[in-house]
């Protein structure tokens, strides 16, 4: 009893009381093999290319490429996911580029798999935007349309000069209807049946995209609201859901992470696969740019945005963060 009247038995703040029991009573840990590092590859620079936008964050050459990976084993991050740059030249109306053996992320495919082998997971973007000339996910038509269906047939060659360039896992993030399956059939006709699938299943038009564009160099023109999803639904990513699942995804995406975790938490309870979330380069480029500002505590900040993500239901995060923090833990 006390001059504020009878508590009950339990004080929650016993479990509060210091770093080493608030440590084993923590509901949530994150781990280093929680964290993918997604990375940038340019074509045709012999040094890599700070991202204005993405302090820390560069266009890699092939050789700091594989540097990059490589540290990210020794660390013990689970994977690297890896983005083109081709030269500007090289863009087109139909994204040739990502589909050349010798493309940039072809090469930097085999480059890291020769690096790190079986250590990493190497992942690839399964994309047209980076090699576009007009920036969409896809070809368009002759009402500059994005071509839902001819866009397929190019993402199952993609699939399959990803697989033959060494990918583990293939991540198709144009929201196209049907593309997890097309890219299933496309791969297990080459034999690539142990290649996985990445499905980018709920990926919203998110205005936090914007380093992104910086990153990859995008000639995007317009915007992409006709196939990414609308910022209002959370009903429409459960249909998504359940069409990747019933076309063979491996493993389901919710992307942007911080502003859709209501979003990533009714995926996590609905579904038996890996649940995946991106923490983009918008995400990223707040945390640092108020940091820099002296404005709030860097580190804290970080492990903070990335704990609250996995205790919406990641299992796995993909954050341009994943080797510093994977180190720190």
């Amino acid at each position: 009893m006390t001059k504020y009247g009878a508590f009950p038995g339990t004080r929650p703040r016993r479990l509060r009381t210091t770093p080493a029991m608030r440590r084993m009573v923590a509901e949530t840990r994150l781990h280093p093999a929680d964290l993918i590092l997604p990375a940038f590859v340019r074509e045709g620079v012999s040094e890599p290319v700070p991202i204005g936008a993405m302090p820390g964050v560069v266009q890699h050459t092939r050789d700091s490429l594989k540097k990059a990976a490589a540290e990210a084993v020794e660390a013990g991050v689970s994977g690297i996911m890896l983005f083109g740059v081709p030269e500007e030249g090289k863009k087109d109306g139909r994204g040739s580029a990502g589909t050349d053996p010798d493309g940039i992320l072809q090469v930097a495919l085999r480059d890291v798999r020769a690096e790190v082998g079986d250590d990493l997971l190497v992942m690839s973007d399964l994309c047209l935007d980076e090699y576009t000339d007009h920036g969409h996910c896809g070809v368009l038509d002759a009402e500059g349309r994005i071509d839902n269906d001819a866009t397929l047939e190019r993402y199952a060659e993609m699939a399959q000069v990803q697989a033959e360039a060494g990918a583990h896992v293939v991540g198709p993030s144009g929201m196209m209807d049907g593309q997890i399956g097309v890219i299933r059939e496309a791969l297990d006709r080459i034999g690539r049946q142990d290649v996985a699938i990445l499905a980018y299943t709920a990926k919203y038009a998110s205005a936090f995209y914007g380093p992104f564009r910086e990153a990859v160099g995008s000639s995007l023109r317009g915007d992409r609201k006709t196939y990414q999803q609308d910022p209002a639904n959370l009903r429409e990513s459960l249909r998504e859901l359940a069409l990747d699942l019933e076309e063979g995804a491996d493993m389901v995406m919710v992307k942007p992470a911080g502003p859709y975790l209501d979003v990533l938490a009714r995926v996590a309870d609905a579904v038996d696969v890996p649940v995946v979330a991106y923490q983009i380069s918008g995400e990223y480029a707040m945390v640092e740019a108020a940091a820099e500002k002296g404005w709030i505590d860097r580190d804290r900040a970080i492990l903070e945005t990335l704990t609250g993500i996995k205790r919406a239901g990641a299992r796995t995060i993909l954050t341009y963060w994943a080797t510093e923090v994977a180190r720190k833990l």
